[in-house]
C-alpha cells in the first residue's frame, strides 16, 4: 500500500463535509446486515458527488461485502477489559520486551534517525510494533475495504468509520491502496495498524524512496507511528509514563487504558537498555 505525498485539498475538504454532514447515509445505518446493498448504493452516489471516480467506486464496491467477522471482532474486544497483568500475559508482554531489545539493537541507526526527526524514542514505537502485529509478522486477513464499509454501515460508530471509508477511497483513487488489500478486522493497515485516515494524515516516508508503504517498509511504518505520536502532542525528551507529558500522546493511539499502560511499561523496559 502506497501513499502519494500530495492529495487534492479540494477533494479532502469536500469529503470532510460529506463524511460529517449527518445526511441520510448516517440515518440508513443498521445493527444487522439488512439493507447493506442499498446503503452501498446510496454511499456510492454521495462519494461520486464528493469527487470520486464513478468507475473506481464501481470497482471498489463490486469487491465489498458485509463482513460478519468484522462485526464479531468489533463486539468481542474482551482483552481490553482485562487487568494489566492479564493483558500483558495475553499479549505476550515479556516476549515483546525481550524481542524488542534485540529489535532496538539491530535497528539502532533507524531508531536514531526517527528520534532525531520526531523526538520519539525507540521504546514506545517498538511496544506498539510488537503488540499490533508481532513486529510485522501478522498484518491481518480481512478484506480492508469490506471491513471499513461494514463498520461505516453499522450504527455503533457509523460517523467515525464513514470518514475512514472516505479516507480509504482517497488512497484507492490515488493508486495507493489495492482494492483487494487485506488487513485487520477494523480496516487497519500495515505493520503498526493505521486506520486509513491516519495513513492520510500521518503517513511518513522513512526509507527515502518517496513512497509510503506501511506494509512492506518497517522504516515507513515506524516513522509514521512516530509522526502520529508527534501529531498528538509528543514532546521530545519528556517522559511517557502515566502522569508525564507524553502519556497523552500514547492515549491518542488507543482508547483502552490497559493498552496505554502496556505501551508505557513495555517501552520503558526497552528504553532502559
Amino acid at each position: 500500500m502506497r501513499l502519494n505525498f500530495t492529495l487534492s485539498a479540494a477533494l479532502i475538504s469536500v469529503v470532510s463535509v460529506f463524511a460529517g454532514s449527518g445526511t441520510a447515509l448516517a440515518a440508513a445505518c443498521s445493527s444487522t446486515s439488512a439493507g447493506f446493498e442499498q446503503w452501498t448504493t446510496a454511499f456510492k452516489e454521495q462519494a461520486a458527488g464528493a469527487g470520486f471516480s464513478s468507475r473506481m467506486l464501481d470497482q471498489v464496491f463490486s469487491s465489498v461485502s458485509y463482513s460478519r467477522s468484522t462485526i464479531s471482532a468489533d463486539r468481542g474486544q474482551k482483552s481490553f477489559k482485562l487487568s494489566f497483568d492479564q493483558f500483558m500475559q495475553k499479549r505476550g508482554g515479556q516476549t515483546i520486551i525481550n524481542r524488542g531489545k534485540s529489535m532496538k539493537k539491530n535497528n539502532a541507526a533507524l531508531f536514531a534517525r526517527i528520534e532525531q526527526r520526531y523526538g520519539v524514542p525507540a521504546g514506545p514505537l517498538i511496544a506498539i510494533w510488537g503488540m499490533e502485529t508481532g513486529f510485522g509478522s501478522f498484518l491481518g486477513k480481512e478484506h480492508t475495504l469490506s471491513a471499513v464499509a461494514t463498520l461505516a454501515f453499522d450504527c455503533r460508530r457509523s460517523e467515525f468509520f464513514t470518514d475512514q471509508l472516505y479516507a480509504a477511497l482517497e488512497l484507492v483513487q490515488a493508486g495507493n491502496l489495492e482494492i483487494n488489500a487485506k488487513g485487520a478486522a477494523h480496516g487497519e493497515i500495515g505493520q503498526t495498524q493505521f486506520l486509513p485516515r491516519n495513513v492520510v494524515r500521518f503517513g511518513a516516508d522513512g526509507d527515502g524512496d518517496r513512497h509510503i508503504d506501511l506494509v512492506r517498509s518497517k522504516a515507513d511504518a515506524l516513522s509514521s507511528t512516530a509522526n502520529f505520536l508527534k501529531g498528538h502532542g509528543w514532546q521530545a525528551g519528556a517522559g511517557y509514563q502515566q502522569g508525564e507529558p507524553n502519556f497523552a500522546a500514547i492515549q491518542g493511539w488507543n482508547a483502552a487504558t490497559v493498552y496505554q499502560q502496556a505501551i508505557a511499561y513495555i517501552g520503558a523496559r526497552i528504553d532502559a537498555e
